[in-house]
């Protein structure tokens, strides 16, 4: 498989997607965040001083989404149509599934993987005072869907 971000000088490059066909997209990632029980009691019972840990994560989520082509050097700047952050509790820590939607010349997986990563490190910042060894794991593509590439699902 040829490198599309890389030039005739084996420069870095912004993929020229013009002559794409606009597309439904959407893509899903996944990550994790590990901590102790009580952190995790804390943020249930909402009794974290900063606030609404998972709404705070929430907007983060959204946000980094929106703005992944800020911070991912090669990303383009996507329209999105829909995206959601959703939280699950689990023995030891938070997972965290990101779905994000477009329908446009290019995917949106980044846009996933960012909103991930933007809510764990929220979730992360909110609770160090009390707990400064979290740790975030397993963020990954679980699925996305659209484009010349078509349906792909992780393997559990």
């Amino acid at each position: 498989m040829e490198l599309t971000h890389i030039n005739e000088q084996g420069r870095a490059r912004m993929v020229d997607v013009s002559e794409k066909d606009d597309t439904k997209r959407i893509a899903v990632g996944f990550g994790k965040i590990c901590m102790k029980k009580e952190t995790l009691m804390k943020i249930q019972n909402q009794e974290i001083k900063k606030g609404d840990v998972l709404g705070v994560a929430q907007v983060s989520a959204i946000m980094a989404a929106k703005r992944t082509f800020e911070t991912i050097p090669m990303c383009h700047p996507i329209l999105l149509t829909g995206a959601d952050a959703d939280f699950k509790i689990v023995e030891d820590g938070i997972e965290i599934r990101m779905t994000v939607k477009t329908t446009g010349k290019t995917g949106v997986e980044m846009e996933a993987l960012n909103g991930v990563s933007a809510a764990a490190l929220t979730i992360y910042d909110m609770c160090k005072g009390i707990d400064r060894a979290m740790y975030i794991e397993n963020i990954c593509l679980l699925e996305k869907d659209g484009g010349r590439s078509g349906h792909f699902v992780r393997k559990t």
